[in-house]
């Protein structure tokens, strides 16, 4: 048993053989829950905040979220989790976060510690985890969705977000998001739950080499290639009710090309069913700001099917983890018709 564990990843380094055998030891864990009231009791100790009132659990995802309210004042706890990024790589976001702040873009920039540190390390049963503290951002998600002035408003800041960022020199490194990482990568992922369907794994290659075809006309120096959000989208800013916006969840920067952010917007879209004229908004409000050139518009369609594999590669690694059961014949007859209407020239209509 000790052998299989360890070909899946699942058996921590530091359990001996031995142990295992004798039952002399703690049973591996891929995650755990971590207590709210003992995250605030940590996060009271380490950062300059009033006391905690409260401490719920907010929500599992790519890390666990927390909303941490004190007497005065609402916060976001983000505490990472061990199979998905590395101390190096949250140290890279942490970084872009605070520089962003400091450049005067609206993010939700993490908190440092009494000790000036922007993350704290928690020795949790499955292995180190890293909490971030973030200020609550004022306002909420948009009702119904973002509207073509609010669309605009965002295609701006993310055009100044790439602008700004052209001097940003960060201490850690994140793996840049190049086509090996978003297309060979994610085909790793993707391949093994295709095999007992060869057409299906065919159009995927198929993809793949038309997106490598075409994103091999694009410059990889600045400033077309440079940091990125990575994942823009409505769902990752709030508005208050007089426009003004907050961005968050920097989870998947990284280094790649600025039009990815607005193919990485418009999957995200389009999977949500945003008005074209919405879309089209966001488009307009970055170019306006930072021009976009003929060649990096007429990628857009092979990055928007890049930016679909990548989110669908990251769901599946980590369904294949938390909910294996819903990784049934549906799901890939969905996520592969998605993957077709994408390729089609009607692509932006659905």
């Amino acid at each position: 048993m000790t052998t299989f564990l360890a070909s899946l990843n699942l058996l921590p380094s530091s359990s001996p053989a031995a142990n295992f055998r004798t039952g002399e030891w703690t049973f591996p864990t891929l995650y755990s829950t971590l207590a709210p009231a003992a995250l605030a009791d940590l996060v009271f100790s380490r950062y300059e905040i009033d006391v905690p009132k409260n401490c719920q659990f907010w929500h599992r995802g790519l890390s666990d979220v927390y909303l941490l309210e004190t007497l005065t004042t609402p916060y976001i706890l983000r505490v990472s989790h061990c199979h998905w990024r590395s101390k190096m790589e949250i140290d890279f976001e942490l970084e872009l976060l605070d520089y962003l702040d400091r450049s005067q873009v609206p993010v939700a920039a993490p908190i440092r510690t009494k000790n000036g540190d922007l993350s704290v390390e928690i020795n949790a049963p499955e292995g180190k985890r890293y909490a971030v503290l973030f200020p609550y951002a004022p306002g909420g998600i948009a009702i119904g969705d973002i509207d073509i002035e609010q669309a605009y408003h965002l295609g701006a800041i993310v055009a100044n977000l790439h602008r700004v960022t052209a001097d940003f020199q960060p201490l850690a490194y994140r793996h840049p998001l190049n086509l090996k990482y978003l297309l060979d990568d994610s085909l790793q992922i993707i391949a093994p739950f295709l095999h007992q369907r060869p057409s299906d794994l065919d159009c995927v290659l198929e993809t793949i080499g038309e997106i490598e075809e075409e994103s091999a006309k694009l410059p990889t120096e600045s400033p077309y290639w440079g940091i990125c959000w990575g994942d823009p989208h409505s769902g990752n800013v709030h508005i208050t009710p007089d426009n003004q916006m907050t961005l968050f969840d920097f989870d998947q920067c990284g280094y790649g090309w600025r039009v990815f952010d607005i193919a990485k917007f418009l999957q995200v879209s389009l999977q949500s069913g945003l008005n074209r004229q919405v879309r089209h908004g966001f488009i307009q409000g970055y170019d306006e700001t930072v021009p976009l050139t003929d060649g990096e518009l007429s990628c857009l369609q092979y990055l928007t099917q890049a930016a679909y594999i990548w989110s669908w590669s990251i769901s599946l690694n980590n369904l294949r983890l938390t909910d294996y059961s819903r990784l049934c014949a549906n799901y890939f007859s969905s996520r592969l018709a998605i993957l077709k209407r994408l390729r089609t020239q009607e692509w932006e209509l659905f």
